[in-house]
């Protein structure tokens, strides 16, 4: 791998890499007040069958994207594919999460650094709030200040840290791009994704971040559902599925779409990312072209709905509502080709 923000060679060529161009967007979602549509969010959409073929598209799902937290599912597979020492399901689904800073989350980050005899100032993610708002709110009124451990990157830190020591690779820098440790989990983003990586640059908590498709993407997290539990995707996908609570927090839109959905996998990422996989491999990926994390999950769940799942499950993800004096007078909802093929 090369420098940040630079085109890097292809590690195992699955794949040609994604094309680096200005993606080509549509709209996927409208903000409606009063009866009228007061915005527009553009994004591109894939829906993926469970034979693995693109079942729905809008937008540009081919183009080179960063996928942002997104990936975190990806990158725990590469880390027990490079040599992760076996973990409780609750630390793995921690590996893959931007967990909301939840006391458990703080507890498990700390128990799997001191598994290996390191402390919090081993870690070399950026120093952060808690990321969920009670969290947070809670953490500023105990007069605490920005913390590596609550830093909602936490667990994928405390876990390279892990492989890397297992390895008895160097943990300094465990965050180069030139890392042995970051060549591994590259490798396995192109494994899984089936392409090569565009781009590489650096994520906010500071570890180097792979650019591929939407559509390689939704691949990789529908290999993950589909994969017998004994492998390490099966791993990574069965401790998402027995602790949501762990790969974002309670009140999560991630969290509670895991528990409503049976056998669901979801992952959110910054910058309106959003990824979710049913067992039998359909799978859907959501770039919203803003980064406005409120579109994020009214299209996830029109997606969701063309996988199969039914409307009245999906109902509470399925609109946000659009309040004018303190009381709804409209939603934001999937539109154009996605709209709801039924209503709630």
């Amino acid at each position: 791998m090369t420098g940040q923000n630079t085109a890097v060679p292809s590690l195992r060529t699955p794949g040609a890499p994604p094309d680096a161009r200005e993606p080509a967007h549509v709209p996927v979602a409208h903000v409606v007040r009063g009866g009228l549509v007061e915005g527009v969010h553009h994004g591109s959409v894939v829906v993926l069958a469970a034979d693995g073929s693109v079942e729905f598209q809008a937008g540009d799902i081919e183009a080179a994207f960063y996928p942002r937290s997104a990936l975190k599912p990806v990158q725990a597979v590469g880390l027990l594919r490079a040599g992760l020492p076996p973990l409780d399901p609750a630390s793995l689904a921690l590996t893959a999460a931007s967990h909301s800073g939840e006391e458990r989350h703080l507890a498990t980050a700390r128990r799997m650094l001191h598994s290996a005899g390191l402390a919090e100032d081993a870690l070399r993610n950026v120093p952060d709030l808690p990321y969920g708002a009670p969290e947070r709110e809670d953490w500023l009124r105990r007069g605490l200040g920005p913390s590596r451990l609550a830093q909602n990157c936490s667990g994928k830190h405390a876990a390279m840290l892990l492989t890397a020591h297992a390895r008895g690779w160097c943990l300094e820098n465990y965050l180069d791009p030139g890392h042995p440790l970051q060549w591994e989990i590259a490798a396995t983003v192109e494994d899984l994704t089936g392409q090569g990586i565009a781009r590489v640059t650096v994520d906010g908590c500071g570890a180097p971040l792979f650019s591929v498709s939407l559509h390689g993407l939704t691949r990789a997290v529908a290999r993950l559902a589909t994969a017998p539990p004994e492998t390490d995707e099966g791993r990574v996908a069965g401790a998402m599925r027995a602790h949501p609570e762990m790969v974002a927090g309670d009140g999560r839109d991630v969290t509670r779409l895991m528990r409503a959905v049976p056998g669901l996998i979801a992952k959110d990422g910054f910058e309106g990312v959003q990824i979710a996989a049913l067992p039998d491999g359909r799978a859907v990926g959501v770039k919203i072209a803003d980064g406005a994390d409120r579109a994020r999950m009214p299209v996830t769940a029109a997606a969701l709905e063309r996988c199969g799942v039914h409307p009245r499950t999906l109902a509470a993800f399925a609109a946000a509502p659009v309040i004018g004096g303190g009381a709804s007078v409209g939603a934001l909802r999937a539109a154009g080709a996605l709209a709801p093929v039924s209503a709630p």
